[in-house]
């Protein structure tokens, strides 16, 4: 009979546990959420983040300086476009044009930094070409404003020197008429903007039948250009008819010079289109400048570099078109 209870308990144990089981007392693992990609479900896979590739792209822009008017107008156009592209861009330039070692370290730096992209005004080709040769087939490499031998470069964009140039070379020999003198001005020797320059004045001016009595160069600057122009009224007493300069802050300091010999019947002709330019034009003291777009130039170079990160072809040669301005449409060109 004991035999028989201890039987019954023991059985009525077993079916306890087997209840308790299977009623899952014990705590059940969370379901797993497949990691599989989800175009293995038959889906599409989500597109990656436009913004999130913007953030990622760094371009570096280095002028000549930042000091002027014509490359703080060119800095404001290449913010512009990095504001609308969503993208970092770092603008850097020179204390001077002149300071062509300086702009090399700056180069270096920014490809050393790792951007993604790199666009340079030369302040000397030779300098410049050394400097971002390392850089070409690893970033796209572009020029802006003035052009150099570089093998391999993405892009070029900027206004035709040469052409603009003439312009005004063409605008002065008309104002002096045959047989008239001129003087050249240039920036910096040896600069390929500045050689283009005094090419296509000259041109402009000899195929209209004025004489070049001279070239020589202010160093892009009002002070050094006004120097050179005293000089060249003592040289040439009465004999300067047009004097063209590289640049407006140069054209500038060539009409204070003519101003304080007290010489009033010299046609000045700068390049540039600068605020202080044209007011000088509209009270009739400097007679043209050649106005390029540097706002233009400086906010298509970031959109063009922009391009080329993402693997878009671009045109290798962006000219941007000058003109002319007088007193007949300085208004035009007036902030």
């Amino acid at each position: 009979m004991r035999k028989r209870r201890l039987a019954m308990i023991f059985l009525l144990a077993c079916s306890l546990v087997m209840t308790m089981v299977a009623c899952g007392s014990t705590p059940q693992a969370p379901e797993q959420k497949s990691s599989a990609p989800s175009e293995l479900k038959g889906e599409a896979a989500p597109a990656p983040s436009a913004e999130a590739d913007k953030d990622e792209v760094h371009i570096a822009v280095i002028f000549k300086t930042l000091s002027a008017e014509y490359w703080k107008t060119m800095e404001a156009g290449s913010q512009d476009a990095a504001q609308q592209l969503g993208i970092k861009v770092t603008i850097l330039g020179p204390n001077a044009e002149s300071e062509i070692a300086q702009q090399v370290t700056q180069i270096e730096e920014q490809i050393s930094a790792g951007v993604d992209a790199i666009v340079v005004a030369p302040c000397e080709e030779n300098a410049v070409i050394g400097a971002l040769s390392p850089a070409i087939g690893k970033i796209p490499v572009l020029l802006v404003d003035t052009d150099a031998g570089l093998e391999g470069k993405t892009a070029f964009i900027g206004t035709g020197n040469e052409v603009a140039a003439k312009l005004g070379g063409e605008y002065a020999a008309s104002i002096i008429g045959q047989g008239g003198k001129a003087i050249l001005i240039g920036g910096q020797q040896g600069e390929v903007t500045s050689a283009q320059r005094l090419s296509g004045f000259r041109k402009g001016l000899e195929e209209n039948g004025a004489i070049v009595l001279e070239e020589q160069f202010g160093n892009n600057t009002a002070d050094k250009a006004m120097a050179v122009m005293e000089d060249l009224l003592t040289k040439y007493p009465g004999e300067i008819n047009a004097v063209l300069a590289m640049n407006d802050d140069m054209a500038i300091g060539i009409q204070q010079a003519c101003a304080n010999a007290g010489v009033d019947n010299i046609c000045i002709v700068g390049f540039n289109a600068d605020q202080g330019a044209l007011q000088l034009i509209q009270e009739g003291k400097i007679a043209a400048t050649v106005a390029q777009q540097p706002y233009l130039m400086g906010y298509q170079c970031v959109e063009e570099a922009y391009k080329a990160v993402k693997g878009e072809a671009i045109e290798a040669h962006q000219d941007v078109a000058a003109a002319l301005v007088t007193i007949e449409n300085v208004a035009e060109f007036q902030v």
